[in-house]
């Protein structure tokens, strides 16, 4: 049984040639800013570092000024969670920040879209590491 490849994902053969490959090569490396986001989300660079949106870029920029006063420590983006059940992989959660306040253990997810997904591996989370995930 062979597979088949959509066009996109298909290698570039020898007798493409040169042109060939470099069209290839443009195509896998094109910078997601240029691709319009699947909930039109406009992706935004800070500090060098790429946020999904300009809603958690400007979530970000809010954290660190916290952090720079010292109302909140240990701040972390990104941070993933493995969901494991019966000692089995299932899944990872990637939230958007986390960080201390007052002693205290904040999970942050900035949120446009809340799909079915995202609301299973939310309740996954907080049931499997007993912590509550703050949707801004």
């Amino acid at each position: 049984m062979t597979s088949r490849l959509p066009p996109s994902s298909s290698p570039v053969s020898p007798a493409a040639g040169l042109a060939g490959a470099a069209a290839h090569l443009r195509r896998r490396a094109a910078p997601a800013s240029k691709r319009p986001h699947k909930y039109a989300a406009k992706s935004v660079v800070i500090d060098g570092i790429r946020f999904a949106s300009t809603k958690e870029g400007t979530r970000y920029q809010e954290l660190k000024l916290l952090f720079r006063a010292r109302e909140i420590s240990e701040l972390q983006l990104q941070p993933k969670f493995g969901i494991n059940i019966n000692g089995q992989q299932i899944c990872w959660y990637t939230a958007d920040f986390r960080y201390f306040s007052h002693g205290k253990e904040i999970v942050e997810d900035v949120k446009g879209v809340r799909t079915p997904v995202y609301k299973l591996k939310k309740r996954l989370v907080e049931a499997v590491y007993g912590i509550k995930i703050t949707e801004v």
